[in-house]
């Protein structure tokens, strides 16, 4: 959540203020005096400061050069509050730095468009997003604000899905992109012997189903949760103005999608050329991965033999191998990898 710290020595205003920027979904602190609003700033980096001017103890231009002086509070935007129209006290302000001038009194849709704007104008795509955590959420906000995307869906709902439901089936025409905030889901694809073979398994902070989307065809495979999930739907609207509006965002977006592509492909190749004990070991690794390296994860049997591609019997029996040589634990359902690098650097 965006947070914004907001310096008024003027009780009233500094209150009615906070409640509007609150009530815009900010994460608002406030400061009587300008000392105090540097104390806040540097116990934690605001994302913008709203300042008046004439304030006791340091008033709006000496905290603003305090700010410019500090390596942590340097270049967080800077809108000042001010009753004084006078143009030589807004040629001081603006010389040392400041973004933007607000005239007191101001209503609340001023305030508001000088906010949007100052983050709009700062804001840049970041190098990593986190999403496992919030990191969807602030992808699609920034790439809104940087690629201009003022049509992208806001719309952030969780939809639940059941353990064993099923997602979307293959043959069905696609209609948007899946990220799974919560739970696994698997992806099946049919032989024409009918037999499944798992094509994927995907945990929270990855993204399915959007080969169709990007192959223009109907889905080639069915997705069932693994587990009680969350998803997230992504419309197959905003999947394109991700993809195709904005060069800057198109890359971070497929960025985020092609590790799942990539390995995908490994997948498929190891499949192939693999021996049985390699294909077992890559599989305990991706499911290693996807958990964290002190966790036990589940995956039914059939489901995992699915998975490598092979019968549900030899699997088990390259599980208890793995596990009489100390790799890996078994313990009911649950599976622990107890050396990944060892099972990574073997040559099976």
């Amino acid at each position: 959540m965006t947070t914004i710290l907001l310096i008024e020595d003027n009780e009233m205003i500094r209150e009615s203020t906070a409640e509007i920027l609150e009530l815009a979904g900010y994460a608002v602190r406030t400061a009587e005096n300008g000392k105090v609003g540097v104390e806040l700033a540097r116990a934690a980096r605001p994302d913008l400061v709203i300042c008046d001017i004439m304030m006791p103890v340091l008033d709006g231009y000496g905290v603003l050069q305090i700010f410019n002086q500090d390596a942590q509070l340097a270049g967080v935007p800077f809108i000042f509050l001010t009753a004084k129209t006078e143009r030589t006290d807004m040629r001081k302000g603006m010389e040392l730095g400041a973004d933007d001038y607000l005239t007191k009194p101001f209503d609340e849709s001023e305030l508001l468009s000088a906010i949007n704007g100052r983050l709009n104008r700062f804001r840049h795509l970041k190098p990593d997003y986190d999403l496992q955590r919030e990191g969807l959420h602030e992808f699609l906000e920034d790439a809104r604000a940087v690629g201009q995307l003022e049509s992208l869906s806001t719309d952030r709902k969780v939809h639940a899905v059941r353990r064993k439901q099923e997602i979307y089936r293959e043959g069905d025409e696609p209609t948007r992109l899946y990220f799974v905030k919560a739970g696994r889901v698997k992806t099946i694809k049919t032989t024409a012997a009918g037999k499944e073979l798992i094509t994927g398994i995907y945990a929270a902070g990855e993204f399915f189903g959007y080969m169709a989307l990007l192959q223009h065809t109907k889905h080639t495979d069915s997705a069932v949760a693994v587990d009680d999930a969350e998803l997230v739907y992504i419309p197959k609207d905003d999947f394109l103005q991700l993809l195709l509006r904005n060069p800057a965002v198109s890359q971070q977006f497929i960025r985020l999608l092609a590790g799942r592509v990539s390995e995908r492909e490994q997948q498929l190749v190891g499949m192939a050329y693999n021996s049985i004990r390699r294909r077992v070991a890559d599989t305990l690794l991706q499911l290693h991965a996807q958990h964290g390296p002190q966790a036990a994860f589940q995956l039914s049997r059939d489901d995992m033999a699915a998975l490598v591609g092979t019968a549900p019997e030899s699997l088990i029996r390259t599980l208890s191998e793995f596990k009489q040589d100390g790799l890996i634990e078994l313990a009911g359902k649950d599976i622990r990898v107890l050396q990944p690098d060892k099972l990574r650097r073997a040559n099976w």
